[in-house]
């Protein structure tokens, strides 16, 4: 393969074009594509409105689910005429921009082989019907898939029968002022949204907390008047979120609800905070436990009290804390950068 089109569905993070930019370092000419910015069909609302009425009326069951495709076709027909790729990788979905069928019917007229980096899917599991969709009408275009959960690639090969792999995530490096504990500004940090299972475990620490991310605000109900201080409910990506990574002692992930109950949650954030050269907490799951050396390279905990116990633990260790951030970043120099992913994926697309 020498040409790669990159169809990113999730642009809202860094992920699909921090792996183009991988693909090119390895030597693959990769054009990238944000699909938020295509042109929407016109008058998307009303049509959108009008195609949920009609696909209703005719849906015996009262139970498959509808959507309209925001996209215009005419965008993406263009795209792959203009960068004539020899393989085309979506990053997340496409059902939500243009329909599977469409998009397969585009690859095999250009004879162009199709991929999924799967990175979004678990966040359907509590969306049963738009989960039935993306199995039955999307996941079957592609000749290959990678997913970053194993737990889903393993679903997908046993019950679909589909060519798919566990493709963990990986990040770009994150440069960290030296310095010592006493420049840190947070004893603990927590990056991401608002969540009733994150809510129950951080309560557990709420004393030692920093938290940044959206959807807090609407479930301050659910928390106490202590996590709700900790809170500063806006998004962070970018050079902030390096920034507050790099001033913290320990950086804490915690897999949200739908994704814990399944046994998986090996996120994006994991990676980040060991590029970074962090020390991370994460709950344990056994894609961690085959990634990672847990208490040599990253740090584990089952349930809250646990986790109370060795945040304790590790402020109060600062030399401990230090020599697994030192073990976690040199694995992720080794095994986890973008580049590393890239040339994974790379052998399978040949």
């Amino acid at each position: 393969m020498k040409k790669l089109l990159i169809l990113d569905g999730i642009s809202g993070v860094p992920l699909g074009e921090e792996l183009a930019q991988a693909f090119g370092h390895i030597g693959i000419e990769t054009a990238y594509y944000n699909l938020l910015s295509m042109p929407k069909i016109p008058f998307y609302g009303l049509k959108s409105a009008l195609t949920k009425v009609v696909n209703r009326a005719k849906d015996s069951s009262g139970d498959a689910f509808f959507h309209l495709p925001k996209g215009n076709l005419a965008a993406i027909t263009a795209l792959i005429k203009q960068a004539r790729p020899d393989a085309i990788l979506v990053v997340g979905f496409i059902y939500k921009f243009i329909t599977p069928a469409a998009l397969k019917a585009l690859a095999q007229q250009h004879q162009v082989d199709l991929y999924l980096y799967d990175t979004d899917s678990c966040n359907l599991y509590t969306k049963r019907r738009e989960f039935i969709f993306f199995l039955e009408q999307e996941l079957p275009i592609y000749k290959k898939i990678f997913s970053c959960s194993k737990v889903t690639a393993d679903f997908f090969k046993d019950t679909r029968q589909l060519d798919a792999s566990f493709v963990p995530f990986g990040a770009n490096f994150i440069a960290a002022p030296s310095g010592s504990d006493a420049d840190k500004q947070h004893d603990v940090l927590f990056v991401g949204s608002g969540d009733l299972r994150r809510i129950f475990v951080l309560e557990s620490i709420r004393d030692h907390l920093s938290i940044f991310g959206n959807r807090w605000k609407r479930n301050f109900p659910l928390m106490s008047p202590g996590l709700i201080k900790r809170v500063d409910d806006h998004p962070v990506w970018g050079a902030d979120l390096h920034q507050l990574l790099t001033s913290s002692k320990i950086v804490l992930n915690v897999t949200r609800g739908p994704y814990y109950a399944a046994g998986t949650g090996v996120n994006l954030r994991i990676f980040e905070a060991l590029a970074a050269g962090c020390f991370l907490i994460t709950d344990y799951c056994d894609e961690v436990a085959e990634l990672f050396k847990p208490g040599e390279e990253i740090e584990t905990f089952n349930g809250p009290q646990e986790l109370q116990e060795k945040v304790r633990f590790y402020l109060a260790n600062p030399e401990k804390r230090m020599a697994i951030a030192q073990q976690g970043h040199a694995a992720y120099l080794k095994r986890f950068t973008w580049e590393a992913r890239a040339q994974e994926m790379l052998q399978s697309m040949r």
